[in-house]
Formats: structure tokens, sequence, C-alpha cells
């Protein structure tokens, strides 16, 4: 399983320099950047997590599948 808090935080701390790099590039004052850049990395903490947790839910189901099919040829051998 992926680690859901690790990916999210560092996806965030990305997200937030990026946007106050983008922003302090385009003229905002301090401020307005450092807003900015905390709500997008609020934003993408959340968005990062809940992709995290739909990816391992799509890889447990895969799991669960492979390990039900394998049980499945191995009764219909015996």
């Amino acid at each position: 399983m992926l680690h859901v808090r690790s990916i999210a935080v560092s996806s965030a701390v990305v997200g937030m320099f990026a946007v106050a790099i983008v922003g302090s590039i385009g003229g905002l004052s301090p401020w307005a950047c450092c807003e900015r850049a905390l709500l997008a990395a609020a934003i993408i903490y959340f968005a990062a997590g809940a992709a995290v947790r739909a990816i391992n839910a799509v890889l447990i189901q895969a799991i669960v599948d492979s390990h039900f099919n394998k049980e499945r040829t191995r009764e219909g051998q015996s």
C-alpha cells in the first residue's frame, strides 16, 4: 500500500512553493503570495490524499481478485 500522508504532504509542499514562486514572479505582495500558497497547499493535501486512497483501493481490490482467482484455479485442479 502507498503511504497516504507522506505523499500528500510532499505534494502539498511542492505545490505551496510553486504557487509562492509564481505569485512572487507575478508581482503579488508577500501577504497575497503567502495566502494563496497556504490555500493551494491545503487543497493539494486533501486532493492528493483522496487520490492516493483511491489508488490504494484499486490496488487492494486487484490483490484480492488475484488471490480469489488463484484459489479458484487450485480448487478446479484438485
